[in-house]
């Protein structure tokens, strides 16, 4: 594929344990003085730099990976995942910070809990980005600024700035978002004016549910929480309710393409005008046409096995933008993200155990189960 892509933002190390006890409620399995006994621990890279970098990678897509790191071990370790996989090229590093981490409590049967250091992402700004590397890009994508303190300071302004120089620069934008802690910084930011300011220069947004609630609905967000009652939020969701007017909102305050991923139950996507896709760039070949004032709801393939759920969503985006550089239509890329988003839950790296795009085909072909909603109305609950 001779499209050309950046892959920014967030990259961090991910430190996984397994756990051995099964079945036994949160509250009892953490309790002071207690000693777990746990399996072994997976070591490997997170955020979306990795994730959906990688992902697009593995898929076929030509990726520049651009995220920072500290000049420590958990630094040098990243480094050499990188190096593995012929990434690192575009690795950054400040020696005044550490390198980001993330410990991911994957207890069976309970959603997962992050311990999370933001680290040398916080430093990383619109500077860190070249502008020739832009020019010869067809796709910039930039991924977790509500984790990165530059990017959520001063209302995002230099998160505007950044998508503002891509588009000048000619290449069409996609931005991922991540979980905010109500209690954090980020989570004290506003990130309606954010997304106000950003979105005119975003022609992919691709937010969780969670996200774009917490995001553009604070009310609705909190509204979620009570209804939860601490189980998945995406169990309790109503798409045609809650979810579509969130993705028409994104889309008026200027987003392109929205795809809001939805958990076990699918993605929810829509698309603006003709005119607004245009905007695209002719660097991607997007038919603007015939993605034009669409929408769909694309429910979700079964995984074989859930080892766990960490950067699966990151793992989506990628299919999701590497068939749409290779030209397909939206229906066939959220197809492919969902594919692709069933096969990430699979191991514990997100892009482990993913497939290329022609294994992506091979697999849904062969007659690959899906989870089915039993009424269009009742968004948690599957046959």
């Amino acid at each position: 594929m001779e499209k050309k892509v950046i892959a920014a933002g967030h990259i961090c190390l991910d430190l996984t344990p397994a756990f051995l006890e099964n079945g036994v409620p949160l509250p009892k399995l953490f309790q002071p003085g207690k000693m777990l006994q746990m399996g072994g621990i997976n070591i490997h890279l997170g955020g979306s730099v990795s994730n959906t970098g990688l992902g697009m990678k593995l898929l076929g897509a030509d990726v520049t990976l651009v995220g920072k790191i500290g000049e420590d071990l958990p630094g040098a370790v990243v480094r050499e995942f990188l190096e593995r996989k012929n990434a690192s090229e575009g690795l950054l590093t400040d020696g005044n910070r550490e390198t980001a981490y993330s410990i991911v409590l994957v207890p069976p049967g309970i959603d997962r809990i992050f311990l999370y250091h933001s680290g040398a992402n916080d430093s990383f700004d619109s500077e860190d980005i070249g502008e020739k590397q832009l020019q010869e890009a067809a796709l910039f994508h930039f991924g977790y600024p509500s984790a990165m303190k530059r990017m959520y300071e001063q209302e995002g302004e230099e998160l505007e700035k950044l998508m503002k120089w891509a588009k000048k620069a000619g290449c069409a934008t996609s931005l991922d978002t991540a979980a905010v802690d109500p209690a954090s910084e980020s989570g004290k930011a506003d990130w309606r004016k954010i997304l106000e300011k950003t979105l005119p220069y975003v022609d992919f947004f691709l937010p969780s549910a969670e996200e774009m609630a917490f995001m553009l609905n604070r009310p609705l967000y909190e509204e979620w929480q009570q209804r939860a009652s601490g189980c998945d939020i995406t169990e309790i969701v109503d798409i045609e309710k809650e979810i579509i007017p969130l993705a028409e909102l994104a889309m008026r305050l200027g987003a392109g393409v929205v795809l809001v991923k939805c958990g076990v139950l699918g993605i929810y996507w829509c698309t603006a005008g003709e005119e607004v896709l245009r905007r695209t760039g002719e660097k991607t070949g997007l038919a603007a046409r015939e993605w034009a004032d669409k929408s769909g709801f694309e429910e979700s393939f079964v995984p074989e096995r859930v080892v766990s759920a960490a950067g699966a969503g990151d793992t989506s985006i990628a299919a999701f933008l590497t068939a749409m550089l290779r030209g397909c239509l939206p229906q066939e890329c959220v197809r492919l993200a969902a594919a692709a988003g069933a096969c990430s839950v699979e191991g514990y790296e997100s892009y482990g155990t993913l497939k290329s795009l022609e294994g992506l085909y091979a697999r849904m072909e062969a007659g690959w189960q899906k989870r089915h909603r039993k009424d269009k109305n009742d968004a948690g609950k599957f046959k």
